[in-house]
């Protein structure tokens, strides 16, 4: 008898179990949406203060304003702010200074340093004065891109003038299109800045892989450059962002329409903070003028005319980027579907043949290529602040000190037995090892025939804007009124999203009440509880089917793109052929044979310093990397046992590039020279030698080539030179004339 009561029990709880998850389950999930709904109301609400305010940003720092572009003899709405340290948080008014500028894209400024753990974060924790360009979300009417460009370069000079004891010139770090505007200010006015960081910005715009990505193709389908400036005429002269966000927000409609909700959704408890923090950003919607917007996609995205030098100031000078005198960094991502490698770093390609084009032009560029980021996620990611910008900001000194080249930034995770391990400043070492033009192609370029086909869709853009210039734009201007132009901005479908729901909407009024009343007595299901499983899998076919749709359209947007701008009829009927493509090729620049020759006089000129860079370049050059522990221990060590060298960092830095030029141009002549560098004193030279051993052997012991090298400059440097005792050694002098010296 007890017995059966038994399994009558255990089969009514059996029986019971899943009604009881499903009661649990069906309790949180009403719940969860009337939370869901009330973060909706707070959304809108947060969106209707945001726009209302008069300088609206998304900055978790205090600043005091510096200077405002609409004070400028051609006033602009950007200004330079200096962000002041938080509590806790020391910088040092003589390091180099940091210089964030976000980007204008449809989105408000802020977003290089919404959190702490950012790239303002990260370089006030490293000690670095810090400073931001942002920009208020109206336009001065008739402000130009070129007025911008003045703009940020007299608050760069005021940035420089206020650390004059500064190691290096300003840091810029330019995010998306802030990235683009700032390597062509430093085109126009090479020196301005120190090393330059541009995070996601497209520099190539035509080029980028196929199967994927389709924003490129955009233009080109749209008929040109005219629906842009169709769109500024009905704005009464002024573009409105929320456009180019309902671009971004298009590549991927599973999280836009539903996998960012369902987020919130499932995750109600936790996640509110985060979410109304990113779209207190995301819909704070900015503006253009006209002719800025017309600029950017006639000229820049759908013409690419920036790689190509068909660019000019208003007082004619061309715009090539090859002007650029700063290391340039480059750090992109493979799951940026808004610029990809290929338009981050499709430039190099477009200006040069070889990495001895680069060197002989003297640039240095550095390139890191995240492995899945998103493109936001290169601005806003806390991971990724901590690791790549992290690093870029400790070891921008030796940034900026590398010689001319190509090189990849590769960080690692520090571990504890790594060599010299006290030397890595954070969590992760960076190497930077050279390239060649070939690891770039290897990323995928743009065929000939791509090329024409996009060369293509830019003259048919020239010739329909010119038409809609010519007939309908003066009638639409005619027509064109602010009220209406307001009233069109309030109805764009992704502003009514935030204010519809806010609490102006008198239908939002119960739910705050009922939000209220739910938080006062949360249920929420178990982990474990299959119903919510069973949600998750539903959520995933939701993101499989929209992912499927977006396929499909990706496909037929390049497919149509190709179909009517590769077909040779409409190519031959407007010109297009081989020529056109080489005509956009910008002419060459110094060959290697011209530097060869230049230096050929200074390969015996130079004291024992010049000798030790040169033994190091020498040593470590089968390495094809330079790692910041090498950096570390050479400054470190030449304070202690060479003094009487560099007085700056600008001066090694030149000094460096001199001696890698001379041993990559002459070679053989450099190290015949090398010995009549060297003092009649074996004590120098045995320190020196020091210098060079521990820099070289600072990442890990040296074998093979490298081994054999530095045991040859062991013999060089144990050795007095013959013809010292009759000729002292000449001493390299400085600017000022002054004998040269290194500070730590």
């Amino acid at each position: 008898m007890t017995g059966t009561a038994d399994q009558s029990a255990a089969l009514s709880a059996a029986w019971a179990e899943p009604w009881a998850s499903a009661v649990e389950y069906w309790v949180d999930a009403a719940q969860r949406s009337v939370l869901f709904w009330d973060v909706m109301r707070q959304r809108g609400n947060q969106y209707l203060t945001h726009a209302a305010d008069p300088t609206p940003h998304v900055l978790s720092y205090e600043f005091e304003l510096i200077l405002d572009g609409r004070t400028l003899e051609r006033p602009c709405n950007y200004m330079l702010v200096r962000i002041v340290p938080p509590e806790g948080v020391t910088v040092d008014p003589d390091k180099r200074p940091f210089v964030i500028v976000d980007p204008r894209a449809g989105h408000g400024p802020g977003i290089g340093g919404m959190k702490p753990e950012s790239q303002i974060g990260r370089a006030l924790r490293a000690g670095h004065p810090c400073y931001f360009i942002g920009f208020l979300p109206v336009p001065v009417a008739g402000q130009t891109l070129e007025d911008i460009g003045r703009a940020q370069a007299e608050f760069l000079r005021i940035v420089a003038e206020r650390h004059p004891k500064a190691e290096g010139k300003p840091c810029v770090m330019g995010n998306c299109q802030a990235g683009w505007a700032l390597a062509m200010l430093a085109a126009v006015k090479p020196g301005i800045v120190g090393p330059m960081i541009l995070a996601g910005a497209p520099l190539s715009y035509w080029d980028g892989p196929r199967g994927k990505n389709p924003m490129r193709y955009l233009g080109g389908l749209a008929g040109g450059g005219w629906p842009a400036a169709f769109s500024a005429d009905l704005g009464n002269g002024r573009y409105d962002g929320a456009h180019l966000v309902q671009n971004f927000e298009s590549l991927n409609p599973s999280n836009t329409l539903w996998s960012k909700q369902y987020n919130l959704y499932s995750k109600i408890d936790t996640e509110v903070a985060r979410y109304l923090s990113f779209e207190k950003w995301w819909g704070g919607y900015v503006q253009l003028n006209a002719n800025e917007i017309e600029t950017i996609t006639e000229d820049l995205f759908v013409g690419d005319k920036l790689t190509a030098g068909q660019l000019e100031v208003s007082d004619h000078r061309k715009i090539d980027l090859r002007n650029i005198t700063s290391p340039i960094v480059v750090f992109c991502s493979q799951g940026d579907n808004i610029t990809p490698p290929q338009q981050a770093l499709g430039w190099i390609l477009d200006l040069y043949d070889s990495t001895d084009d680069i060197v002989a032009n003297g640039q240095t560029i550095i390139y890191a290529i995240h492995d899945d980021i998103g493109h936001l996620g290169i601005f806003v990611s806390g991971r990724v602040a901590a690791k790549e910008h992290n690093e870029f900001i400790q070891n921008i000194d030796l940034i900026d000190t590398l010689a001319p080249g190509l090189y990849e930034a590769v960080i690692i995770e520090k571990q504890a037995d790594d060599p010299n391990a006290a030397l890595i400043r954070g969590d992760h070492v960076v190497r930077f090892e050279a390239r060649s033009i070939n690891d770039l192609r290897a990323l995928g370029i743009n065929t000939t025939e791509e090329d024409k086909a996009f060369a293509t869709a830019a003259r048919v853009s020239e010739i329909n804007r010119a038409l809609y210039t010519s007939t309908a734009r003066p009638l639409v201007q005619a027509l064109a009124n602010e009220p209406a132009a307001e009233l069109g901005r309030r109805m764009n479908p992704l502003r009514l999203q935030y204010s519809l729901f806010s609490s102006r909407n008198p239908a939002m009024a119960p739910v705050a009440v009922a939000a209220e009343l739910v938080r006062a007595n949360r249920r929420p299901a178990a982990p474990d509880n299959p119903f919510l499983a069973f949600q998750d899998l539903v959520s995933s076919q939701i993101v499989a089917a929209l992912d499927g749709w977006r396929d499909w359209r990706d496909r037929w947007i390049e497919g149509s793109f190709y179909a009517i701008y590769g077909n040779p009829v409409l190519q031959a009927m407007l010109g297009i052929g081989d020529e056109t493509l080489a005509d956009r090729r910008p002419p060459r620049r110094n060959e290697p044979e011209e530097e060869r020759e230049a230096l050929r006089d200074k390969v015996a000129e130079g004291d024992v310093h010049a000798a030790v860079l040169r033994a190091i370049l020498y040593v470590i050059w089968p390495m094809r990397a330079v790692d910041e522990r090498g950096f570390a221990t050479l400054r470190q060590l030449y304070a202690d046992r060479l003094p009487g060298h560099w007085t700056s960092l600008a001066d090694f830095k030149a000094a460096m590039r001199e001696q890698y030029l001379i041993l990559r141009w002459l070679p053989e002549e450099a190290m015949t020279a090398l010995p009549e560098l060297l003092p009649e004193a074996a004590e120098t030279r045995t320190d020196a030698f020091a210098v060079i051993e521990a820099a070289a052997s600072a990442a890990g012991p040296v074998a093979g080539e490298v081994k054999l090298r530095l045991d040859r400059m062991r013999e060089v440097f144990a050795a007095a030179p013959a013809e010292a005792a009759a000729k002292p050694a000449p001493v390299r002098r400085g600017r000022t004339g002054r004998p040269l010296k290194v500070v730590k």
